[in-house]
């Protein structure tokens, strides 16, 4: 492909997508056609140059371009991700490995995405609770997702291997209580504080299985798009980082009307 053909082109997408076209002189050309043999008219240097002068003219062009591909960009993810929540539902929703809290007959269920190093999933700990208190009715569901380094995949391991001695919901709610940097030690010492039996623990993670259900949580993530911790799926909404009280209570609304 030409430079020429490369810069023409270049023209008409901006036209395109910002809804302008570049007004160099057509009188005596016209449509598509005229403004190529005008484009091919032209030397490669003065077409750039009056590209050029247009855009430094008009730099709102390329705002309203550069927004209209975002817009498209995010409207194309969110519809990947509503085809991703509909088609593997019942991995999102109801994988036995996954452990559940609340109500496990709850009419709206929360599914969260989150690593125990993260500090936005501590931040927003307390307001799942809150909501847990107040709402009978919820469901929560616990996606382990280690994502930031090996005390995370510890911590992760060792929450999945309390639910064999029915500790789960304890241990994670005490590990996001707590205030320091999880590690293997730091995160078996968080499960001897909610009564735990540490050298069963140790164990039970050992079972592939556990290794097996994070890897699917993994999976899930990446299908979902979720690039970061924490992230929500709540019915058929995905709620991607911290989400406020307000939020929340107006989406479980939504999902009940629904």
């Amino acid at each position: 492909m030409s430079r020429r053909t490369i810069i023409f082109a270049a023209v008409w997408v901006l036209a395109v997508v910002a809804g302008a076209w570049i007004v160099i002189d057509v009188t005596a050309y016209g449509g598509l056609a005229g403004r190529a043999a005008l484009a091919e008219d032209l030397s490669a240097d003065e077409l750039e140059q009056r590209i050029r002068d247009y855009i430094l003219q008009h730099p709102e062009v390329i705002v309203e371009a550069l927004r209209n591909f975002e817009e498209r960009q995010q409207a194309a993810a969110a519809n990947k991700t509503q085809s991703v929540i509909a088609s593997r539902r019942d991995e999102i929703f109801n994988d036995p490995a996954t452990p559940i809290g609340g109500n496990p007959d709850g009419d709206v269920s929360i599914v969260e995405f989150f690593d125990y190093n993260c500090p936005y999933c501590r931040k927003n700990a307390p307001t799942l609770t809150e909501l847990e208190r107040t709402d009978p009715n919820l469901r929560f569901v616990y996606k382990e997702w280690p994502i930031l380094g090996p005390g995370s995949e510890f911590a992760a391991r060792a929450a999945l291997a309390a639910v064999r001695q029915g500790k789960y919901v304890a241990y994670h709610k005490a590990m996001m209580e707590f205030s320091g940097r999880i590690t293997e030690d730091t995160a078996l010492e968080v499960g001897g504080t909610v009564g735990i039996d540490i050298e069963r623990l140790k164990q039970d993670m050992e079972d592939p299985a556990i290794q097996e259900a994070i890897e699917r949580n993994r999976d899930l993530a990446r299908a979902l798009g979720v690039t970061g911790t924490p992230a929500f799926v709540v019915n058929d909404r995905f709620l991607p980082g911290m989400q406020e009280m307000p939020v929340l209570q107006d989406v479980i609304r939504l999902a009940r009307e629904n």
